[in-house]
């Protein structure tokens, strides 16, 4: 089948993730320090491995719930009213093929051809890709850059059309950094509300943050009948990147309409990755501490050391594990990127892979260990000083 006889026209015109393109280029050559992607270097922890092995080797490899195995949805449950403090009946999630697929389910749910999303931007470029594969069209509103990155609410108001169906707000965000306090939080709120919009709430990073606790979330605010659909991955929080399991937190009423949508697309998540899935709730929280007070560490060692270079434009991010910087100089950061994997040994994402506002500047997870940190920047630096 050649391309032009592939069916279409959304899954033919799906574009080329830049970060992909970056990791393609640099993956096989030796002795690069790869911070590209969005994962840490440490592995799945022992206490989440063993009980997925205990159920694979117990047979249980057999179709199962749909929505998420009974004693998984009770997990994600207890682990929402410990961290967020609302009572989270396992009816309210929904457990997916990773965190991407929560958010594919949330666009098939309420957008279609023709329809608007609004996004803040610079942003991860997957949520766009999926809601043009879908048919629909994703609309940019700028996070601001001044020493840091900020967001006016007013922004978004003013971006709102007849075709407009929903926000897409992920915070603490990828790439940025950037986190929004309780206040913008009711602002975006009061807009969805006042437009009749839904939210696509993507907190993925919402215990990775670095201020007092946790990020504030859309649960701090949100009353129990507000139109917000929350995407989520155990990918981040407990080292699961290659376990592909996520899960959606959705108002009771819309169970069936999901269950629907995963019984057509993967039909469930294998029930020996969610016995694994239950331990990283139950036991994580420990983990996460320690990766959030490691990830700490090394965002400062990062940022101090292009600091030093005199010629880097950053803000020290508030939440993630991702410095979004621009390097004074450098305008064409696709190529930039191709010539810091060749030529510094560092793995890079460019900025123009996370549309149009953020083709300035180059993302790095800095969530890795020390050492080799420490040897990313020495050879950054030295690139960046022979510019």
């Amino acid at each position: 089948m050649n391309r032009e006889s592939l069916p279409g026209p959304g899954g033919r015109n799906a574009p080329e993730s830049g970060i992909m393109a970056a990791v393609n280029h640099g993956r096989n050559r030796q002795g690069v320090i790869p911070l590209w992607a969005g994962e840490s270097d440490l592995p799945t922890p022992e206490f989440i491995c063993e009980p997925a092995i205990a159920a694979l080797r117990a047979g249980e490899t057999f179709y199962t719930w749909n929505r998420g195995i009974p004693e998984l949805r009770e997990a994600l449950a207890r682990y929402h009213q410990r961290h967020f403090g609302r009572a989270g009946e396992p009816e309210r999630h929904i457990v997916a093929g990773s965190g991407m697929q929560a958010i594919v389910l949330a666009i098939q749910a309420i957008a279609g051809a023709d329809d608007e999303i609004l996004y803040l931007s610079p942003a991860w470029p997957n949520f766009p890709a999926a809601l043009g594969v879908a048919g629909g069209r994703a609309v940019p509103v700028a996070l601001d850059f001044d020493d840091g990155w900020s967001f006016d609410p007013g922004r978004l108001a003013d971006a709102v059309t007849p075709k407009t169906r929903a926000i897409f707000l992920n915070s603490p965000s990828n790439p940025t950094g950037w986190t929004a306090d309780r206040a913008t939080l009711e602002a975006v709120l009061s807009i969805a509300r006042d437009n009749g919009l839904w939210i696509i709430a993507d907190e993925t990073y919402a215990l990775f943050h670095y201020g007092k606790g946790r990020a504030a979330s859309f649960l701090d605010v949100m009353d129990d009948d507000d139109r917000i659909i929350f995407a989520n991955t155990f990918s981040k929080n407990w080292a699961m990147t290659g376990w592909r399991v996520g899960w959606l937190t959705i108002h009771p009423s819309l169970q069936q309409a999901f269950e629907n949508l995963v019984q057509y697309s993967t039909s469930g998540v294998p029930q020996f990755l969610q016995k694994g899935a239950v331990a990283a709730l139950d036991e994580g929280d420990a983990f996460i501490v320690e990766q959030v007070a490691r990830a700490a560490e090394a965002r400062d060692l990062v940022c101090s050391a292009l600091e030093a270079t005199g010629r880097v434009r950053l803000g020290r991010p508030e939440g993630a594990f991702y410095l979004f910087f621009g390097i004074d100089g450098v305008a064409d950061t696709t190529a930039a990127t191709f010539d810091i994997i060749d030529e510094a040994g560092v793995g890079l994402a460019p900025g123009t892979a996370f549309g149009e506002a953020g083709a300035p500047y180059f993302r790095l997870c800095f969530h890795r260990r020390l050492d080799h940190l420490e040897s990313a920047m020495e050879r950054l630096g030295g690139w960046i000083a022979a510019r």
